[in-house]
């Protein structure tokens, strides 16, 4: 209803923002008080004043603390009911819509990485960790430390990086 009323896209990452105000359990739903809390939270009472919100709502991306908040509620608020993990293509869709906002110049080959080499679900520790990385370690990969504590999975990724000459 919000996305035909509000002439949103479902795949504008704006509508992350939303559910994410609104506190939203589940990918594509609100319950009415989701819906009726969320708006008041924001401070709107009409699609018109929402309409007017969404450039606002947009830019809470790049303020870096709510950027990270959104990315923790985007794992939950993403999977299956009943599931643990987030499903692959779930994940890889998130991140890339994600990382637009955030422009992370390896997102391309993580996203190959994880469809090559692992071909599973996602853990919220994975998820939570490939933040940490994509904040802390630059792009080239020069302070990355390999015996560091990252997960398996970010450590087979920068081997993949290198092996195929990307680093």
């Amino acid at each position: 209803m919000c996305v035909s009323l509000c002439q949103v896209d479902p795949q504008d990452i704006v509508m992350l923002v939303i559910s994410w105000h609104m506190k939203a359990s589940t990918m594509c739903e609100f319950t009415r008080q989701e819906f009726i809390g969320g708006l008041q939270s924001i401070g709107v009472d009409s699609i018109e004043k929402l309409q007017a919100k969404l450039p606002s709502l947009r830019a809470e991306l790049k303020d870096d603390q709510k950027f990270h908040e959104i990315y923790n509620f985007a794992f939950a608020w993403a999977r299956e009911k009943g599931q643990k993990s987030l499903a692959l293509e779930t994940a890889i869709g998130m991140w890339q819509l994600l990382f637009a906002e955030r422009s992370w110049p390896l997102i391309d080959y993580w996203c190959q990485f994880l469809q090559v080499r692992h071909n599973k679900a996602i853990s919220r520790d994975t998820w939570a960790q490939l933040l940490e990385f994509v904040k802390t370690i630059d792009p080239q990969l020069t302070n990355y430390d390999e015996e560091g504590a990252w997960p398996y999975l970010i450590d087979e990724f920068v081997d993949y990086l290198k092996e195929n000459g990307l680093a």
